[in-house]
Order: structure tokens, then C-alpha cells, then sequence
């Protein structure tokens, strides 16, 4: 017998009032987890994963923020290794979302300094992998988007400056901040995190879009390269 098999919640096993769906008729929305509403979007596992496993892994392993702000079906198949039709489910799903609350709230996040930067991204703190984003602002420091760039480190990625910009083009940004974790838990800048630091903001400067800050977030901590500062949280 194999001790380290892990345990899989299925949810034909639950009790017909534990089930999401049934939850969600009953009581609403507010009284489920993140997890079991994801379930619900997903509506159906694999042969080899259970909804409610796939869910909640999805969530563990590419964060809450990062999962809803995500717009390209296939970066979610490739790096979560899910079947594109679940993929677009979940985009589908989320930019529906977004665009209803743009509409209603004016998209209402304004970021004028690294502390606010950290507050919007600290759902990274827990990502088991490192996570590059980039948020694109306007000329009144409003947040119109946000966007996972990659997963992994810069040194293994070598992110070039147009896949930051790209989007800050696409969406006539003026501003970006750019962001990611430290799943060891130091906050301090690599030489790597450095020189793609200034890389980005010299094509930033060509461009006319201004790199506001790069942000290290560990667990407790995060820094500014542009203040040249670690702050604990």
C-alpha cells in the first residue's frame, strides 16, 4: 500500500447538501470557498483529476488574483495542464466578470505607491512557483489591467521588454508595474532582477510608458527596486 497516495475529494461522495451546486441553490453564493465556486464554473473533472481536486489546485498553484486576471486559454492549458475547453471556460467566465465591474465601478483600483502595489498583489505571497505580472495603469494611476507575463524566473524566462509592453500598447497604457514572487522568502533583488529591471525601463522610456516600480514579494515582506527598499508586511 502506498502511504504518500494523496486522498481525493469526488464530489459524488459528498452528501447531495454538501454538493457546490446544490450549496449554491440553497444558501448562495457568499457561503461557498473560492474552490467550490471554481467547481461550479468547471462544472466537470477528467478521467484522471476530480472537479473539485482540479479546482482547488488551480487555485493553490496559480493564486485567486492571478487565476481571474488571466485572458489566454492556452497559457492556462499549458502551465496548469488542463484541457482547453476548461481553459476558456474560466476565462470566459472571469472577463465577464471584470467587464461588468468596469462598467458599474469604473474599475476603482488606483496604485500610487509600492505599498498599494503590494496590497493588490499579495495573493502572490503563497504561489509554490515564481509568477511575473504586470499592471498597466492609466494617466491617473487607475488600474485598466493586469496580466500574468510568465511563470517561472527571469533568469529562466529571459522576459523581453515587448512581452511587458504589449500589453500597456494593447490597452493605451500609461503606466506599469511589474511584480513577482520569491517562493524562497528573500526580497532581495538578483543581479538578474536588476539588469531586467533597467532593460524594461529603458524600452519603457522609447516607448513613452513609464515602469513604475518592479515588486519582490515573499511571504512577510516585499520590495521596491525603485524605492531600493524591503518593507515587512
Amino acid at each position: 500500500m502506498d502511504s504518500d497516495k494523496q486522498y481525493v475529494l469526488r464530489v459524488r461522495d459528498l452528501a447531495k447538501e454538501d454538493k457546490p451546486r446544490e450549496k449554491l441553490i440553497k444558501y448562495g453564493p457568499d457561503i461557498l470557498s473560492a474552490a467550490e465556486l471554481l467547481a461550479i464554473i468547471l462544472s466537470t473533472g477528467t478521467k484522471k483529476e476530480e472537479v473539485m481536486t482540479m479546482a482547488s489546485r488551480l487555485l493553490k498553484e496559480y493564486g485567486e488574483k492571478t487565476i481571474i486576471n488571466q485572458t489566454k486559454p492556452v497559457v492556462l492549458e499549458k502551465e496548469l495542464g488542463i484541457p482547453i475547453t476548461k481553459a476558456c471556460q474560466i476565462v470566459a467566465c472571469f472577463a465577464l466578470g471584470r467587464r461588468f465591474f468596469r462598467e458599474t465601478n469604473g474599475g476603482a483600483v488606483t496604485i500610487r505607491t509600492a505599498k498599494q502595489a503590494f496590497n493588490y498583489l499579495k495573493d502572490m505571497r503563497d504561489l509554490p512557483k515564481e509568477q511575473l505580472r504586470g499592471l498597466y495603469l492609466n494617466s491617473r494611476y487607475r488600474l485598466i489591467h493586469d496580466e500574468v507575463i510568465s511563470v517561472g524566473s527571469l533568469t529562466a524566462n529571459i522576459v523581453h521588454p515587448r512581452e511587458i509592453f504589449r500589453p500597456a500598447i494593447e490597452y493605451s497604457a500609461a503606466a506599469v508595474i511589474i511584480a513577482h514572487n520569491h517562493p524562497s522568502g528573500s526580497v532581495t533583488p538578483t543581479k538578474s532582477d536588476i539588469t531586467a529591471t533597467d532593460q524594461i525601463a529603458a524600452a519603457g522610456r522609447i516607448l513613452g510608458i513609464d515602469l513604475l516600480d518592479h515588486i519582490i514579494i515573499a511571504k512577510n515582506k516585499f520590495a521596491s527596486i525603485q524605492l531600493n527598499q524591503a518593507l515587512n508586511v
